[in-house]
């Protein structure tokens, strides 16, 4: 059932992708970004008052326990980790192509699965070599892509963000293991819930703050804020696709590697829409590249299940 619920979430942060790259087309990224923390807030704000109020039960999917400093220092962190990912994407998805940027998205499994290596003692197996090495002449092979539309991977500030992106998302991936596992597994054994909704609030905060210091004192120097409704969609897709990624890592022997790889097949979404309605360029040989990601992701999975 975790898988299932692990695909629903690939699907919705597919779409979540498509709302983000229209929202940023010349448009200032600071207030986007800032806008979407409040409205996925706002999401959840309701489930936490209504919780605290008593008018969720305990035992009802969508009620948020309360919590101290103890629980809460660890979404904060959670928080930081995830908004400075956003930050770097954000920036990297405004100036870069969606078919260009998916792809290198979908190499964070393999973040994990070296993460998983490092900081929880796994082995690979012949299967998970084979996908990481297919990951490797993946993102060889998208430089040379990139060449192609001007984008040279090893000077370009917006590549280098998205790449920031990529890792900093894999390593909230790694936290989130370590965030729901149960104790007696190493893991601090935290709320769904909790989790997903006062990480919301925190990055809604620091954003604030950002949108007040940095881009508002500026705003008449820099690019113009526009509103579009796509940027609400962002909130929803994003909210939607969390929620049902933390409700499958909350499952019985769901395995937090296998559900990151599942989660980056939001990229053939992304990517058939970047070719048919934002109408991006080097199709064929972009296409070859995503398929050797799939391919990665492909052999990651069965090094898991092996």
């Amino acid at each position: 059932m975790w898988l299932l619920f692990a695909f629903m979430s690939a699907a919705l942060l597919g779409f979540y992708d498509v709302s983000k790259k229209h929202a940023l087309r010349e448009n200032a990224v600071i207030p986007v970004l800032f806008l979407n923390t409040v409205f996925c807030s706002l999401v959840f704000l309701p489930f936490v008052l209504l919780s605290a109020g008593g008018y969720i039960s305990e035992d009802a999917m969508l009620y948020v326990p309360q919590q101290g400093w103890e629980v809460q220092k660890y979404v904060l962190l959670k928080s930081c980790i995830v908004l400075s990912s956003w930050i770097c994407g954000y920036f990297g998805m405004k100036h870069l192509p969606l078919t260009l940027v998916g792809p290198i998205n979908a190499t964070r499994p393999v973040m994990v699965l070296v993460g998983a290596l490092v900081f929880f003692g796994e082995r690979l197996n012949v299967y998970q070599w084979i996908g990481v090495l297919l990951a490797i002449l993946s993102f060889f092979l998208l430089s040379r892509s990139g060449r192609k539309e001007g984008i040279h991977f090893a000077h370009n500030k917006w590549i280098l963000c998205v790449v920031a992106a990529a890792v900093l998302g894999a390593l909230s991936g790694l936290y989130d293991k370590y965030l729901m596992a149960p104790a007696l597994a190493g893991g601090v054994g935290l709320n769904r819930m909790v989790v997903q909704s006062y990480y919301n609030f925190y990055q809604a905060g620091m954003m604030g703050a950002m949108l007040l210091l940095l881009w508002w004192p500026q705003r008449h120097k820099s690019t113009p804020f526009h509103w579009h409704w796509t940027i609400l969609f962002i909130s929803l897709f994003l909210s939607a696709a969390d929620f049902v990624y933390f409700y499958s890592l909350s499952l019985d022997d769901a395995m937090i590697s296998v559900v990151s790889m599942v989660r980056r097949g939001s990229v053939i979404v992304s990517f058939v829409v970047g070719a048919l309605v934002f109408r991006e360029k080097n199709l064929r040989s972009k296409a070859i590249d995503l398929l050797l990601v799939l391919l990665s992701m492909l052999f990651l999975c069965l090094g898991q299940l092996c």
